[in-house]
């Protein structure tokens, strides 16, 4: 056994197979890993609801992988990191890079204190194909807009390193903690209203690799096209094992080559993907500009005449507006702690565009109700389609949902899952029940106002005050 003693710092990179710093530190010594839960450093950016029940999980999957040798604490890092290592008698920390602009702050403080210690630091990529200074343009600024970013910079870039086994040979330093150590973070609340997550999801490594193994045999084949439609099983839904760490990025890149070409499907590989170079892209945008996650990226939506109607935010949360598209992605979020990512985009159109409401309070209840809560991806995609972001979508490209329902759920199977109360009604009006004869109605049990709420406002009257207020800002 060595007698060296090193420690691993655990953050969003909770898994033993391909992480970097964990490797790193085996080679070094006996490993002690430990996690700590840092809710006075994240401040309004501390982990949400769901996200605090699928991170128990994780640690839960971690720790038994680990033989029970997982160590946690709750706290401040720049505390208890330097006196972990004075009380194990740690010669060195390890850990893999995070890119939220309050933990570069936190790290970088950290990383001085402990060296003024004696201590060595060491430091990784374990969650990005690419570093965000990696990838900029020839100027030597950051891109704004993601197909050259794509194309001209990560494509030229060079290739992600390979993922890595887990170390053949890993020592740990026993945990003396007790053994309910992750139940005292107090993480899961009194009321279990989270078991409806446990039944759509397994978090953990083993987790993870089963999400990416279902998709590869499901989902490959038809994920260009069949990604747009909620219904149908073509989406990854890795994003929560990707934002925990439960496996990372180059094994996702590298396995989905690999598949492709012996299924003969590259063009769908390299969708998927260019997929995660948009996720690529948002870390960038959120490095590059920190105040992404609360300031417009840009500022002439500084003077948006946004509402404040706090009876109409609380019904698109509860999937109450009238608009069976938007509501099943609403409840869909509530139930399984998950949205379809074309749904998304709607029901996100229709807060900013159709209710004029701030991007912020979609952003915050998707902080919330997320198990994928993720800084960069949550902020850049919010103000793409709020318009006021990097590569935004125009303003005027207003998501109809009752248009969008039609088109990408055809047969209504995805609104008729979530919205069993107007499942009787017929094709041609499941996606407008309010446009639906009293006879329809009658005949499917559906009372509008009592059943099912009645559309909470026009279409065409909310689009052209949206348009209108748009172009009061130039």
């Amino acid at each position: 056994m060595s007698d060296t003693t090193v420690i691993l710092w655990l953050r969003q990179d909770l898994r033993t197979s391909d992480n970097p710093a964990l490797i790193a530190a085996a080679r070094a010594g006996q490993v002690l890993p430990v996690y700590i839960l840092d809710d006075d450093n994240a401040g309004s950016w501390s982990m949400g609801a769901a996200s605090r029940w699928w991170l128990h999980e994780s640690l839960q999957a971690l720790n038994n992988e680990l033989d029970g040798n997982l160590w946690t604490l709750h706290g401040d890092p720049q505390q208890l990191l330097p006196q972990l290592a004075r009380e194990q008698g740690a010669t060195a920390i390890y850990w893999n890079r995070c890119y939220e602009p309050w933990r570069v702050k936190r790290d970088g403080q950290l990383k001085d204190r402990l060296k003024e210690q004696g201590l060595a630091v060491h430091s990784y990529n374990g969650s990005l194909l690419w570093e965000p200074w990696q990838v900029r343009k020839e100027d030597d600024t950051p891109y704004r807009v993601f197909t050259p970013f794509y194309n001209k910079g990560c494509r030229r870039a060079p290739e992600p390193r390979q993922p890595e086994r887990k170390p053949a040979r890993l020592e740990l330093v026993t945990c003396a903690q007790p053994a309910n150590r992750i139940e005292s973070l107090s993480l899961l609340p009194d009321v279990r209203w989270y078991e409806s997550l446990a039944r759509c999801w397994r978090p953990g490594q083993e987790g993870a690799r089963r999400k990416l193994a279902r998709f590869l045999d499901n989902g490959l084949a038809d994920y260009r096209e069949g990604r747009d439609f909620p219904a149908r099983d073509t989406v990854s839904r890795l994003s929560p094992h990707l934002h925990f760490g439960e496996l990372s990025p180059n094994q996702v890149w590298y396995r989905v080559q690999q598949e492709a070409m012996e299924q003969g499907r590259e063009s769908q590989g390299e969708h998927l993907q260019r997929e995660l170079g948009w996720r690529e892209f948002s870390y960038s945008l959120l490095y590059h500009f920190p105040d992404l996650p609360t300031k417009n990226f840009q500022d002439k939506f500084d003077r948006f005449p946004w509402r404040d109607d706090p009876t109409a935010l609380e019904k698109w949360c509860r999937g109450q507006t009238g608009y069976p598209i938007v509501d099943a992605g609403m409840r869909e979020l509530w139930q399984t702690g998950y949205m379809h990512n074309r749904v998304r985009m709607i029901v996100a159109s229709f807060l900013v565009k159709n209710l004029l409401i701030h991007w912020h309070r979609g952003e915050q209840w998707f902080w919330d109700c997320l198990v994928d809560a993720d800084l960069a991806n949550n902020s850049a995609s919010w103000q793409w389609v709020a318009g006021s972001g990097a590569d935004a979508a125009p303003y005027f490209r207003i998501f109809n949902p009752v248009t969008q329902g039609r088109k990408f759920d055809p047969d209504g199977d995805y609104v008729r899952r979530f919205i069993p109360e107007i499942a009787g009604l017929a094709d041609r009006y499941l996606h407008d029940p309010s446009s639906a004869p009293a006879r329809e109605l009658s005949d499917a049990d559906i009372e509008l106002g009592d059943t099912y709420p009645r559309t909470m406002v026009d279409l065409g009257e909310s689009r052209k005050i949206a348009l209108d207020s748009f172009k009061g800002l130039s």
